[in-house]
């Protein structure tokens, strides 16, 4: 295997296996570090990862073009690595909510050079697939570790994808030192920092508003923030007819079956474009049904997801622009649906039920798959 892969692979799911390590131990967290904000203190820990990839996804995809992307693979799993540092050993509500931004801050780095690294091989369908089942195994197994190891140490599951982030720390370092130095010409190619950014500026701006770029960013928004939407209110609304691990094992399953059919469609003859369509459309009916059947919805969910979160990302690796300033658009896009989209609904919830608010949010999927069969239909069009 390409060392390059190899080490995109570990990496997306020690990662995700640290962003979700933290998420079953967030009270006991906020309950060590004496946190004054209430329930309000943890809703704050765990935005921190979101907002810090929001933040950072786009302006790193741009320096990606520009510095390397294997550079910023590295510096994905030096933040990941740090973040992990920081939640293991500091009790201080600010610091963990600093270390849960770098946190996202690593996905930043990492996400859109992993995928510009990806989409740039012939196989690149194949690679994506198996590098979504490799993230959403990753989510799925942070929360079952850290829900083990809890009861032996609350920062087990922390501890453990800490330690694996040390070890592709190292490696990651290897493979820069063993790189190719740039030649004294492709320095001073790069040497006009400040043009070149202001120019990227300018191309972005461009790119998210295009009329045939812009539909992409939609559906990528609405995917991932749909089920957003879910995870978040389900414990809520659940409260009633759900015990706890029958509500961590419908969640789990949109992560399987994410895991399942992104190997599966990876390595399909299927087109991106009907990948589109088909994974919003199962989306659409799992969130609809998820309503009344949490396992069965969230699996259907999950499944079309997963058939999504392949197209989408080789939707955007045929556009033509600088793969690292898409993936950046890209994942920006997602990290938007997923931290904006419950704060969006969060407002409706003192007006509407939560059945209300999640037949709008199915709604809103079922909008977005007519969009895309509509628009996707064309031969130009992606």
């Amino acid at each position: 295997m390409n060392i390059d892969r190899l080490i995109i692979y570990l990496t997306i799911f020690v990662i995700m296996g640290l962003s979700d390590a933290v998420i079953p131990v967030i009270p006991e967290l906020v309950s060590l570090s004496q946190a004054p904000y209430g329930s309000f203190s943890s809703s704050l820990l765990f935005s921190g990862y979101f907002l810090g990839a929001l933040l950072t996804m786009l302006p790193f995809g741009i320096l990606s073009d520009r510095y390397g992307n294997e550079k910023f693979i590295a510096l994905g799993i030096f933040l990941t690595l740090i973040s992990g540092i920081i939640l293991l050993v500091s009790n201080n509500f600010w610091i963990l909510v600093v270390a849960r931004f770098l946190e996202g801050s690593a996905c930043g780095a990492f996400f859109p050079a992993a995928y510009s690294i990806l989409s740039g091989f012939v196989q690149k369908k194949r690679y994506i697939g198996e590098f979504n089942f490799l993230l959403n195994a990753g989510l799925a197994l942070g929360l079952i570790i850290a829900g083990f190891l809890a009861d032996i140490n609350i920062r087990g599951g922390i501890m453990v994808f800490t330690v694996m982030a040390a070890v592709l720390m190292i490696m990651s370092l290897i493979r820069l030192i063993k790189m190719p130095s740039l030649t004294s010409g492709q320095k001073t190619e790069k040497s006009d920092i400040s043009s070149g950014i202001i120019d990227k500026v300018n191309t972005t701006a461009t790119i998210i508003f295009d009329i045939n770029f812009r539909k992409i960013w939609f559906m990528t928004f609405v995917l991932f923030g749909s089920t957003a939407v879910l995870v978040a209110f389900y414990p809520d609304y659940s409260a009633d007819f759900l015990t706890k691990p029958e509500l961590g094992t419908a969640i789990s399953l949109i992560y399987i079956f994410a895991m399942v059919t992104s190997f599966a469609f990876g390595r399909s003859m299927m087109d991106h474009k009907t990948m589109i369509v088909v994974g919003l459309g199962i989306a659409s009916f799992g969130a609809l049904v998820s309503i009344r059947h949490p396992m069965a919805g969230f699996a259907i969910l999950g499944a079309g997801s997963g058939i999504g979160m392949i197209g989408l990302p080789v939707a955007v690796s045929h556009m033509n622009i600088e793969r690292g300033l898409a993936m950046g658009l890209f994942n920006t896009c997602t990290y938007g649906g997923l931290a904006l989209m419950p704060i969006f609904a969060g407002v409706f919830v003192d007006v509407l039920s939560f059945e209300m608010i999640f037949a709008l949010n199915g709604a809103l999927l079922i909008i977005a798959t007519l969009y895309s069969n509509r628009k996707l239909k064309r031969k130009n069009y992606i």
